[in-house]
């Protein structure tokens, strides 16, 4: 039998939790770790260039993109994932979008209904511009 290790590492910071029974409206910009337990309607987006790590517990769901370097799901997003560094994927993971990832880790029982896209490490994926973003002259979350 293999023993997992746990590559997903706490970012240098601190800690924010949205504890279960919270909702949170609008986009969520933060350093260090984030522990999702209760809902997020809105993106959440890491500082640039820090370490930064979002963890999405089994009750917690988020409704927009996620903008990380490293993410661990065991809940819900409902949005694209644009991960620089790595993508874990837990039992009860469910992820409705795309994932953007350099590195990923998927456990028996994760539901993924989007697209893979892989992103060489150290090169922060972009989120991809619609046709009205284009016209518009509109640039990604990532810009």
């Amino acid at each position: 039998m293999r023993k997992k290790t746990n590559n997903a590492h706490f970012a240098a910071g601190s800690t924010t939790l949205v504890a279960s029974g919270t909702h949170v409206m609008g986009d969520v910009h933060f350093a260090g770790n984030l522990e999702v337990e209760g809902q997020i309607t809105g993106n959440i987006v890491a500082e640039e260039g820090v370490d930064a790590r979002v963890r999405i517990l089994p009750k917690g769901c988020v409704v927009g993109d996620v903008n990380v370097p490293v993410v661990v799901i065991n809940g819900r997003i409902e949005g694209n994932i644009y991960s620089s560094h790595q993508v874990e994927l837990a039992a009860n993971a469910v992820v409705e979008g795309d994932l953007h990832y350099a590195l990923i880790e998927i456990e028996k029982g994760a539901q993924v209904n989007g697209s893979f896209l892989h992103r060489p490490s150290g090169q922060p994926p972009q989120p991809a511009m619609t046709e009205n973003d284009a016209e518009a002259g509109v640039e990604g979350l990532g810009s």
